[in-house]
């Protein structure tokens, strides 16, 4: 029975770990599991490996993860164990430090390397900082399977130079079941924005978009879901459009997300590139992102939630020609569609959307890919 060890840092999470539990019977799986892990994940069907990086032993939360970032963070030698049980050892991205760690040990335990790649910007060594250039170049070594999140992050990868018979397009999965569940339909509008708070996920622009439809009398609702830095600016900008009593924002819990996009007429995905190509005094390399995969597009079409979303990164390609598009920052096109579009509907009503797209997201489906791509390597 091959043994599959995930690897994913402090980034272990329910949503992403998810379709490894519905892999065959015929994998054992397991991943590794940090006291300091930013996510509850303990609820997933797999057994957690604890172990501990250099950042868990330095003191002080903040304070040790600058220092082990600024030293080189990595796994300690009671990781040792679970990768040398290991036939596979499945990481992520050519940039994160786990990453690297899995390419250091993989001569040692004699594993295979499968890495998955979000990333849809093609950085190489000019665009990443001097651990980044190190992370990559041993990563791009050792990798012996890349499994690309879309055909965006596949042309990235060819451009990092990775054979193409090294790359198969391996799209994420989520619970078709859970997020398709319906709610009573409310009896106003309510416009979800979904994502983390900072400046690139675009939140900023719907609510400007929110206060031009306020001048023309129309009020819905804008619920914005996430947590992050600029929670405070947002809460403020809402507050100068006179819009703030419209406006919800805050964090909801992974399992309270289905309930949210149930109770909404439709979902925004705001998002906007940024590439500011300024390096930071100590060489670390400024907001370089544009939107990858973005689990919550096919959250929504599962929900069956009208979708408006930017043209940025992967979007179009996730969407597959569903949802409504529009420019990256044009928010007064973003409000005449809300206006035109599910706004000019009853409250919460659903968009059907072509089940084979659906159903290429299911938790299934990237299991089969999952087994498959194994297959190969195994």
């Amino acid at each position: 029975m091959p043994r599959v060890l995930i690897v994913r840092g402090r980034l272990a999470t329910p949503w992403e770990l998810r379709p490894w539990s519905q892999l065959p019977r015929r994998f054992d799986v397991s991943y590794l599991l940090t006291p300091s892990n930013e996510f509850d994940a303990t609820a997933i069907d797999l057994h957690p490996e604890r172990v501990t990086t250099l950042g868990d032993r330095l003191p002080g939360r903040r304070l040790g993860r600058l220092a082990a970032a600024a030293l080189g963070d990595r796994y300690l030698s009671d990781a040792d164990a679970a990768y040398a049980a290991a036939d596979v050892v499945h990481a992520e991205e050519l940039s994160f430090w786990f990453a690297a760690d899995a390419a250091r040990r993989k001569a040692r335990h004699g594993y295979k390397l499968v890495l998955t790649v979000w990333e849809t910007l093609p950085f190489l060594r000019a665009y990443r900082n001097r651990h980044v250039r190190r992370y990559r170049d041993e990563v791009l070594a050792a990798t012996d399977l890349f499994l690309a999140a879309t055909q965006r992050a596949r042309l990235a990868l060819l451009l990092e130079g990775v054979p193409e018979d090294r790359i198969v397009v391996c799209q994420p999965g989520i619970d078709l079941d859970r997020f398709g569940a319906r709610a009573p339909a409310p009896k106003e509008h309510v416009i979800l924005s979904p994502g983390r708070l900072v400046w690139e996920k675009g939140h900023q622009d719907v609510i400007r978009a929110v206060a031009l439809l306020a001048r023309r009398g129309v009020r819905p609702r804008l619920r914005i879901t996430g947590r992050g830095p600029e929670e405070g600016r947002l809460r403020r900008h809402a507050a100068e459009l006179r819009v703030g009593d419209q406006v919800e924002i805050g964090a909801v819990p992974y399992d309270r997300m289905p309930g949210a996009f149930a109770s909404s007429s439709c979902m925004v995905l705001a998002s906007l590139a940024s590439a500011t190509a300024q390096l930071h005094p100590f060489d670390l390399p400024r907001a370089f992102w544009e939107e990858q995969f973005g689990l919550v597009l096919a959250e929504g079409m599962a929900a069956g939630l009208d979708i408006l979303a930017t043209d940025s990164g992967a979007i179009p390609e996730v969407l597959d020609r569903q949802g409504t598009l529009f420019a990256s920052g044009d928010w007064s096109r973003l409000a005449d569609l809300l206006e035109t579009g599910p706004l000019s509907r009853p409250p919460a009503a659903r968009v059907a959307y072509p089940r084979e797209i659906v159903e290429r997201y299911s938790l299934s489906a990237m299991a089969e890919r999952l087994a498959s791509a194994y297959d190969l390597i195994a």
